[in-house]
Protein backbone atom coordinates (compact mmCIF):
# COMPACT_ATOMS: atom_id res chain seq x y z
CA UNK A 1 0.00 0.00 0.00
CA UNK A 2 1.44 3.34 -1.07
CA UNK A 3 1.20 6.39 1.13
CA UNK A 4 -0.36 9.32 -0.57
CA UNK A 5 1.30 12.74 0.02
CA UNK A 6 -0.72 15.44 1.74
CA UNK A 7 -2.50 18.00 -0.39
CA UNK A 8 -0.27 20.91 0.63
CA UNK A 9 2.78 18.97 -0.46
CA UNK A 10 1.26 18.25 -3.86
CA UNK A 11 0.86 21.95 -4.54
CA UNK A 12 4.52 22.75 -3.82
CA UNK A 13 3.52 23.92 -0.29
CA UNK A 14 5.61 25.78 2.21
CA UNK A 15 6.48 29.45 2.44
CA UNK A 16 8.40 31.52 -0.02
CA UNK A 17 11.39 33.53 1.05
CA UNK A 18 9.43 36.73 0.46
CA UNK A 19 6.62 35.61 2.79
CA UNK A 20 9.14 34.79 5.53
CA UNK A 21 10.85 38.18 5.13
CA UNK A 22 7.51 40.03 5.34
CA UNK A 23 6.44 38.13 8.46
CA UNK A 24 9.85 38.77 10.07
CA UNK A 25 9.56 42.49 9.31
CA UNK A 26 6.06 42.66 10.82
CA UNK A 27 7.27 40.93 13.99
CA UNK A 28 10.23 43.32 14.17
CA UNK A 29 7.99 46.39 13.85
CA UNK A 30 5.61 45.10 16.54
CA UNK A 31 8.55 44.37 18.84
CA UNK A 32 9.98 47.86 18.31
CA UNK A 33 6.65 49.39 19.30
CA UNK A 34 6.09 47.08 22.29
CA UNK A 35 9.58 47.21 23.86
CA UNK A 36 9.40 50.78 25.25
CA UNK A 37 5.95 50.15 26.67
CA UNK A 38 7.18 46.97 28.30
CA UNK A 39 10.16 48.82 29.83
CA UNK A 40 7.85 51.52 31.23
CA UNK A 41 5.48 48.91 32.66
CA UNK A 42 8.41 47.07 34.24
CA UNK A 43 9.75 50.28 35.84
CA UNK A 44 6.25 51.06 37.16
CA UNK A 45 5.95 47.58 38.64
CA UNK A 46 9.39 47.77 40.27
CA UNK A 47 8.85 51.17 41.88
CA UNK A 48 5.37 50.12 43.11
CA UNK A 49 6.77 46.90 44.58
CA UNK A 50 9.64 48.72 46.31
CA UNK A 51 7.30 51.34 47.77
CA UNK A 52 4.89 48.63 48.97
CA UNK A 53 7.79 46.77 50.63
CA UNK A 54 8.91 49.91 52.47
CA UNK A 55 5.34 50.70 53.58
CA UNK A 56 4.92 47.11 54.79
CA UNK A 57 8.20 47.15 56.72
CA UNK A 58 7.39 50.52 58.33
CA UNK A 59 4.01 49.14 59.38
CA UNK A 60 5.73 46.06 60.79
CA UNK A 61 8.19 48.25 62.75
CA UNK A 62 5.30 50.30 64.15
CA UNK A 63 3.37 47.18 65.19
CA UNK A 64 6.49 45.58 66.66
CA UNK A 65 7.01 48.69 68.80
CA UNK A 66 3.41 48.52 70.04
CA UNK A 67 3.54 44.77 70.74
CA UNK A 68 6.80 44.92 72.68
CA UNK A 69 6.16 48.38 74.20
CA UNK A 70 9.72 49.21 73.21
CA UNK A 71 11.22 51.59 70.68
CA UNK A 72 11.71 50.26 67.15
CA UNK A 73 14.05 51.97 64.68
CA UNK A 74 14.28 51.93 60.89
CA UNK A 75 17.53 53.27 59.43
CA UNK A 76 17.69 54.36 55.78
CA UNK A 77 20.95 54.32 53.85
CA UNK A 78 20.36 56.09 50.53
CA UNK A 79 24.01 55.66 49.48
CA UNK A 80 23.63 51.86 49.68
CA UNK A 81 20.02 51.95 48.39
CA UNK A 82 18.97 50.04 51.50
CA UNK A 83 17.29 50.26 54.88
CA UNK A 84 17.54 48.27 58.11
CA UNK A 85 14.93 47.32 60.68
CA UNK A 86 17.05 47.47 63.81
CA UNK A 87 16.32 44.65 66.25
CA UNK A 88 14.17 42.67 63.78
CA UNK A 89 15.97 39.43 62.91
CA UNK A 90 16.69 38.63 59.28
CA UNK A 91 15.03 35.39 58.19
CA UNK A 92 17.94 34.41 55.93
CA UNK A 93 20.72 35.54 58.32
CA UNK A 94 19.84 34.76 61.94
CA UNK A 95 21.64 37.00 64.39
CA UNK A 96 21.58 39.96 61.99
CA UNK A 97 19.10 42.79 61.68
CA UNK A 98 16.78 42.68 58.68
CA UNK A 99 18.33 44.72 55.84
CA UNK A 100 16.48 45.33 52.58
CA UNK A 101 18.60 46.11 49.52
CA UNK A 102 16.26 47.88 47.11
CA UNK A 103 18.68 47.99 44.19
CA UNK A 104 19.32 44.25 44.10
CA UNK A 105 15.78 43.19 44.97
CA UNK A 106 13.68 45.67 42.96
CA UNK A 107 16.19 47.51 40.72
CA UNK A 108 14.89 50.66 42.44
CA UNK A 109 16.79 53.33 44.32
CA UNK A 110 16.21 55.70 47.21
CA UNK A 111 16.11 59.19 45.75
CA UNK A 112 15.77 61.01 49.08
CA UNK A 113 14.96 60.39 52.73
CA UNK A 114 13.62 62.95 55.19
CA UNK A 115 12.79 61.66 58.66
CA UNK A 116 12.67 64.96 60.50
CA UNK A 117 16.05 66.02 59.17
CA UNK A 118 17.81 62.66 59.39
CA UNK A 119 17.60 59.19 57.83
CA UNK A 120 16.33 57.31 60.88
CA UNK A 121 12.74 56.79 61.99
CA UNK A 122 12.08 55.60 65.53
CA UNK A 123 8.68 54.40 66.77
CA UNK A 124 8.08 54.61 70.53
CA UNK A 125 6.34 51.91 72.57
CA UNK A 126 2.96 53.25 71.47
CA UNK A 127 3.82 53.07 67.76
CA UNK A 128 4.17 56.84 67.38
CA UNK A 129 7.17 57.96 65.28
CA UNK A 130 9.65 60.56 66.47
CA UNK A 131 8.94 62.58 63.30
CA UNK A 132 7.06 62.43 60.05
CA UNK A 133 8.90 60.74 57.18
CA UNK A 134 9.10 61.01 53.42
CA UNK A 135 11.04 58.45 51.38
CA UNK A 136 11.21 58.95 47.61
CA UNK A 137 11.82 55.83 45.51
CA UNK A 138 12.75 55.87 41.81
CA UNK A 139 13.09 53.31 39.05
CA UNK A 140 13.77 54.57 35.56
CA UNK A 141 11.55 57.60 35.10
CA UNK A 142 8.96 56.37 37.63
CA UNK A 143 8.80 57.68 41.18
CA UNK A 144 6.78 56.94 44.34
CA UNK A 145 6.82 58.58 47.76
CA UNK A 146 6.31 56.65 50.98
CA UNK A 147 5.07 58.86 53.81
CA UNK A 148 4.64 58.34 57.54
CA UNK A 149 2.29 60.59 59.50
CA UNK A 150 3.81 61.91 62.71
CA UNK A 151 0.52 61.90 64.62
CA UNK A 152 -0.47 58.28 63.91
CA UNK A 153 2.62 56.53 62.51
CA UNK A 154 0.59 55.20 59.58
CA UNK A 155 2.55 54.68 56.37
CA UNK A 156 1.17 55.33 52.91
CA UNK A 157 2.30 55.51 49.28
CA UNK A 158 1.73 58.47 46.99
Amino acid sequence: MTKRPRAWMEEGGGFTLMELVIVTMIIGILSAVAAPRFAEALAEYRVEAAAAQIRSDLTEARLQAKITSAAQTVQFDDAAEAYTLVGVPDIDHPGQDRRILLLSRFKASIDSVDCGGDAELAFDGYGIPDSSAEIVITCGNRQRTVTVAQETGLAGVQ
